[in-house]
């Protein structure tokens, strides 16, 4: 699984370092996010290319999960 730690980063950073994570073909990836906004567009691109998006809120931060067979 590939980490990829968006936290306190303004958009579209969250969105290039997400892409950017998926060019190997990784089946499965984790966001870390903290802004509603990066959220939406990182579940919005994974869901896009296939994958499939779970989001756990913390309180602190968003986890986000895409699994791809």
């Amino acid at each position: 699984m590939k980490e990829v730690d968006a936290r306190g980063l303004s958009c579209p950073m969250p969105l290039v370092m997400t892409k950017q994570a998926l060019e190997d073909g990784t089946r499965e990836v984790l966001v870390l996010a903290d802004s509603g906004t990066a959220k939406a567009n990182v579940v919005a691109l994974l869901s896009d290319v296939g994958f499939d998006v779970a989001v756990e809120d913390t309180g602190v931060e968003y986890r986000i999960t895409g699994k791809r067979e």
